[in-house]
């Protein structure tokens, strides 16, 4: 199965939150803040007053509990508007 977004949505899934700091301590399950950086699985066709200014494969930061949550095939994905999405992150 896939999931083809309609007008501005965007289907992401995010990155696993990092489990040590750059200092080298190791974070515990309730330590660990939900991450906010995801990839771009598919982009939405956007409406004529939205144009889309992500693409498949981007690496971007989103709002925190933002979007639906939709898991398919075993994966968990959000599918989040594209006024969500923050930034892109290279």
């Amino acid at each position: 199965m896939t999931i083809k977004p309609l007008q501005d949505r965007v289907v992401v899934k995010m990155v696993e939150a990092e489990e040590t700091t750059k200092g080298g301590i190791i974070l515990t399950g309730s330590a660990k803040e939900k991450p906010e950086f995801a990839e771009v699985i598919e982009v939405g066709p956007g409406t004529s007053d939205i144009k889309m200014e992500v693409n498949k494969g981007d690496k971007v930061l989103i709002s925190k509990y933002s979007g639906t949550n939709v898991k398919l095939d075993g994966e968990e994905y959000i599918i989040v508007k594209m006024e969500d999405i923050l930034a892109t992150v290279k």
